[in-house]
């Protein structure tokens, strides 16, 4: 018996530039090395949240849109917390992109 194939669509995420009081709160203690570091990259925990949904009508040629915005952030304050999350994001990377790689028949 084979597993139904789940519904796929193809839409487009945009993210709301509106920020919340608390991630801006978050951000705040990292504002400056942000702005003195160009090519900097802040690793962190993050969540989204839905607040918009955009569906084109039948004729129109556009994909259907999800806006998200984030309501909570935390980043790396030092070195060790970024090392841990960085090895979270390694290991969900991993996960996510291993799923069917395995030979099915073979369990």
């Amino acid at each position: 018996m084979s597993t139904p194939t789940p519904l796929r669509i193809d839409a487009d995420v945009k993210l709301d530039s509106k920020i919340l009081t608390d991630v801006a709160e978050a951000l705040e203690p990292h504002a400056d090395q942000m702005f003195k570091q160009r090519k900097g990259r802040w690793i962190a925990i993050v969540e989204l949240a839905h607040v918009e949904r955009t569906e084109p009508g039948p004729d129109e040629e556009k994909n259907p849109t999800v806006k998200l915005r984030v309501t909570d952030l935390e980043i790396a304050a030092t070195a060790f917390t970024e090392d841990e999350l960085r090895q979270m994001l390694r290991a969900m990377y991993q996960r996510r992109t291993s799923e069917g790689t395995l030979d099915e028949h073979a369990a």
